[in-house]
């Protein structure tokens, strides 16, 4: 199945049914009246979140959705059939943007939300509606309201917990799948990785979720090599795995171009909690390990961490690391959470 996670839709809801004007026509009856039924309510268009689903695919194929229009109205008080609403099925983590594509309408993050985009339009009311003592015959009735036309853009933001950064060939498609059971493409040339891969790891009896996105190489924020459009993947993350290739010359310029591009990205990335690894340490001589992870130390002003997921030296270490943060970030999240219920207002 191929990856999309970039989306725009036309979506319009159903018009409403117009009023029915219509009068008894009964043998012994001599005052008949209005007996004119409303319109029927055009169909809703609807956004859910189902379960299964990782892509937007399914809309590169289909673009429009119309919901039905209600039905008009008919004599003998016989109110229309409404419409019936149209579901789009999008996979947890969808933002729902604007035409300008960047007015955020909703941020869908759990399984079963549901989100009106379209309301579809009331029907108008029959001559029944206006009759009246002093008009006891009308002969007019209401139109249906019409339905809402609008353009929407869907943008997928993967779940996970761990985002995985780095240069190209830096290890990261190597250490997913020494550690999960995803089975990313590994080869020996830059941008094996080009789209966004998921998988479950686990580390003393904890599980959590590490994303994959392609390699970031400097001046990517300005479009260069695959540019930054799949940073947003690792927005949700609560803490951020950067690998630095031991092999490289200059380990320290490699770093900081990774950090130059998130802070050039901009929003909160730059700010996440992040565990900086220099991975392929097996290719390397004792001296050299020492040395780089010594600059590395002083360039970025904390812990180094020092792993090969092929050799798979150093990945528990790494692993036990991530689950600290991740836990953190869960326990911030929970008191965040409570002192939101606490200033709350009472309600019964």
């Amino acid at each position: 199945m191929k990856f999309l996670d970039l989306a725009k839709v036309y979506v319009r809801s159903g018009s409403g049914g117009n009023g029915c004007i219509s009068f008894r026509r009964e043998k012994f009856i001599e005052y008949g009246g209005p007996d004119g039924g409303d319109g029927g309510r055009g169909g809703d268009v609807v956004i859910e979140v189902v379960d299964g689903l990782n892509t937007l695919i399914d809309f590169r194929y289909q673009q429009h959705f119309f919901a039905k229009n209600g039905q008009p109205g008919q004599g003998s008080q016989r109110t229309g059939r409404s419409g019936e609403d149209i579901v789009l099925r999008v996979p947890v983590g969808t933002e729902v943007l604007d035409e300008d594509e960047e007015t955020v309408i909703a941020d869908l993050t759990e399984v079963g939300e549901r989100l009106v985009l379209a309301r579809g339009g009331n029907g108008g009311f029959g001559n029944l509606h206006f009759k009246t003592a002093t008009n006891q015959a009308p002969r007019h009735a209401n139109p249906g309201q019409p339905g809402i036309e609008r353009t929407i853009w869907l943008r997928l933001k993967l779940i996970a917990d761990v985002g995985l950064l780095g240069l190209p060939n830096a290890g990261k498609s190597t250490f997913l799948a020494a550690t999960s059971n995803a089975r990313p493409k590994i080869a020996d040339y830059p941008f094996t990785t080009l789209v966004p891969n998921l998988g479950v790891v686990g580390v003393d009896n904890v599980e959590f979720v590490v994303a994959d996105i392609p390699g970031l190489i400097e001046g990517a924020h300005e479009g260069r090599g695959l540019g930054d459009q799949f940073l947003g993947h690792v927005e949700r993350c609560a803490v951020l795995l950067h690998l630095v290739d031991g092999t490289a010359e200059d380990v320290v310029a490699d770093y900081e171009t990774i950090v130059h591009e998130l802070e050039a990205y901009g929003g909160i990335l730059a700010g996440k909690p992040r565990v900086t690894v220099l991975n392929k340490v097996d290719a390397l001589l004792d001296e050299e390990r020492a040395e780089k992870r010594a600059a590395l130390e002083e360039a970025s002003g904390g812990t180094i961490y020092e792993m090969s997921g092929v050799a798979k030296e150093g990945v528990t270490q790494v692993l036990r690391a991530l689950k600290a943060e991740i836990g953190a970030d869960r326990y911030r999240r929970k008191k965040a959470d409570e002192a939101d219920e606490e200033q709350a207002p009472w309600q019964p």
